[in-house]
This record gives C-alpha cells, sequence and structure tokens, in this order.
C-alpha cells in the first residue's frame, strides 16, 4: 500500500472527475507547477494506484436500451469447472462484466442487449448454453447513478 496525502488525494478527486486533466491543467487547479503534478501522476501509476483511464460509452445511445444483470449458480464446483464458465462467458460480446462473487450466486454478470427480445436471444443462445450452469436470475436496470468510490 502508498502512503496518500492531501494532494495525492486531491489528484485522485480531480482525475475520476475528469480523467483527460492533462499534468498541466491538473498542477493549475491544484496550485502544482506541470512537473510536480506530473511526478506524482506518474508515481501513482507506478504504484497502481491508477490502474488504467477507461472510455464510458453511453450504452443506450449505441442501441443497447436494456442492461441486465444475472446472478448465475454453477452446478459443479472447483477451479477447472469455474475456469471453463470464465473463459465462455468473457467471450460473449454482449457481457459487460463477469464478477466472481461470494452469497447466493457464483458470479453476477452485467449483460446489454437491444430490447427485451434480444437479451432473450442472448440469454438462451449463449449463457445458457454455457458449461456448468445451474440457474440464473435476471434482475433488469432501471436507472442508474455512478458514484466514484472512497478516495481516503
Amino acid at each position: 500500500m502508498i502512503a496518500l496525502d492531501e494532494i495525492d488525494r486531491a489528484i485522485l478527486r480531480a482525475m475520476v472527475a475528469d480523467a483527460d486533466l492533462s499534468a498541466g491543467a491538473l498542477g493549475r487547479r491544484l496550485g502544482l507547477s506541470q512537473p510536480a503534478a506530473w511526478r506524482r501522476l506518474k508515481r501513482l501509476r507506478a504504484a497502481s494506484v491508477i490502474r488504467a483511464a477507461r472510455l464510458d460509452l453511453d450504452a443506450e445511445k449505441l442501441g443497447f436500451g436494456v442492461t441486465v444483470f444475472l446472478g448465475v449458480k454453477i452446478g459443479t464446483k472447483g477451479q477447472a469447472a469455474l475456469g471453463d464458465f470464465e473463459r465462455a462467458v468473457s467471450a460473449i460480446p454482449e457481457v459487460q462484466t463477469v464478477e466472481h462473487v461470494l452469497g447466493m450466486y457464483d458470479y453476477r454478470l452485467r449483460v446489454v442487449a437491444r430490447d427485451l427480445p434480444d437479451f432473450e436471444r442472448v440469454l438462451r443462445r449463449r449463457i445458457m448454453t454455457l458449461p456448468g450452469v445451474a440457474s440464473l436470475d435476471a434482475n433488469v436496470l432501471l436507472s442508474e447513478e455512478r458514484r466514484p468510490g472512497p478516495i481516503g
């Protein structure tokens, strides 16, 4: 774990709000020189505090109007069965995230589809045929509000 001071936390908050900020713009916003801001960003990236900048696409504007969260229970346990499922589900383009979880289900999937008939097609032809799937539970996303996680 890396020790973070208040300037590091301010950098992280600014980058969460706008990941495209240059070191110069970040420095101006926080009262740092461009080289000082750049060195701090480099240190945070080297320590993997900042792992990557990601492109946040609007699925609905791209024609994917339905998002469904699936709870998946795997029938056969063991590393091989879990690995087979993870490899197969990761190859489905409509599956946005695959989370191995503890609780009622073994996996939580975020699946996007154009509409409900399209989701049904993905479910029946791709997801229900995956190795080891014993049961599924679906929750359709109605709305979403994203919040950044705690920065310390």
